[in-house]
């Protein structure tokens, strides 16, 4: 596994992580001794990155990354608080430090190596008494470094203004391109480190999905199809779903032989200097090693970039690109 600087936090990280939501719940059953097989198995591929929240399974993911921190204290493990919050309004992210002692128990450890707030409202960035708030958490031990989680590239680069936003996770791949534009470079100059996450579009970038594809009543993919519960770009990138099997295909024909369509999809990302690590999200051993290979795939060519982006220019751009 080949590891990247996570901007300027001194940490280096597999530019393939791990990323714990499914491991919590919201994708349809999920067994734990799976799961911590899973977890195991990126680890045996070179993983050292871990990412979850306290919200994922209401810290069922947490505890379950807890119990391998004892065995593998080298980990990096980021969380993100906030998404308990109700309301979830800017006013309750002035005092989050309930919330980190909760994570702290959860992991079982002292001190969290990265603290996200969890896509706040866009309010948030700017009111630097937030900020303030978390460098007094790092100052008193309880956290190392923090970073933001964002739903929109205006609230990446406004979270990049402050001195203390050492990361910032946001979603990009193939079917979201606009943080290439701007905002990857800003990172790049200001030494910010990019964590992605949604890289397979919900596993639409598996190639894995049909039409007769069936989720169950517990998968935010059913429940959250036009936003009900969360931001609706969280699930399958915000792309209609028959939008984005038909632009599966398309890309189906630019993967390279002996490579699966999920780690081409992961190999693109990594294409791009700036990002840190792709926190690619894994319920069984088989997935999680499979994403792990993808640090190991050769660099995509030019055509291939190119060829790429012109399918998203034509058949993906007009549903996303403005929106986040």
């Amino acid at each position: 596994m080949n590891l990247r600087p996570l901007g300027r936090t001194g940490f280096e990280v597999s530019d393939i992580g791990f990323g714990a939501w499914a491991i919590g719940g919201s994708w349809g059953p999920v067994d734990d001794d799976t799961s911590l097989a899973a977890l195991q198995s990126a680890i045996e591929a070179g993983a050292n990155f871990i990412d979850t929240a306290d919200v994922y399974g209401d810290g069922r993911s947490e505890r379950l990354i807890g119990t391998l921190l004892r065995d593998h204290p080298h980990l990096v493990v980021a969380t993100k608080a906030g998404r308990r919050l109700d309301p979830h309004t800017a006013d309750g992210y002035a005092d989050v430090e309930h919330f980190v002692d909760r994570s702290l128990r959860n992991l079982g450890v002292d001190s969290v190596d990265l603290l996200q707030l969890h896509c706040p409202p866009t309010d948030v960035y700017y009111r630097p008494e937030v900020f303030e708030g978390l460098d007094d958490l790092i100052r008193r031990g309880k956290i190392r470094h923090y970073g933001v989680s964002v739903e929109r590239v205006e609230e990446a680069l406004k979270a990049i203004e402050f001195p203390g936003v050492e990361t910032v996770q946001i979603i990009f791949n193939m079917f979201r391109h606009r943080p290439a534009e701007l905002f990857l470079k800003e990172a790049t100059r200001r030494n910010v480190g990019v964590i992605v996450r949604v890289p397979l579009a919900s596993g639409l970038l598996t190639g894995k999905l049909t039409r007769s594809t069936t989720f169950a009543e517990t998968d935010h993919r059913r429940f959250n199809r036009h936003g009900e519960e969360f931001d609706v770009g969280e699930t399958f990138a915000g792309v209609p779903y028959e939008v984005g099997l038909a632009a599966v295909e398309e890309l189906r024909l630019l993967v390279p032989s002996g490579v699966t369509m999920a780690q081409f999809a992961l190999r693109w990302i990594l294409m791009f200097s700036a990002v840190s690590t792709v926190i690619a999200g894994a319920r069984t051993p088989a997935q999680a090693t499979d994403n792990a290979a993808a640090s190991a795939v050769p660099p995509l060519s030019v055509d291939t970039m190119r060829h790429v982006r012109d399918i998203y220019e034509r058949a993906i751009k007009a549903h996303v690109h403005q929106r986040w």
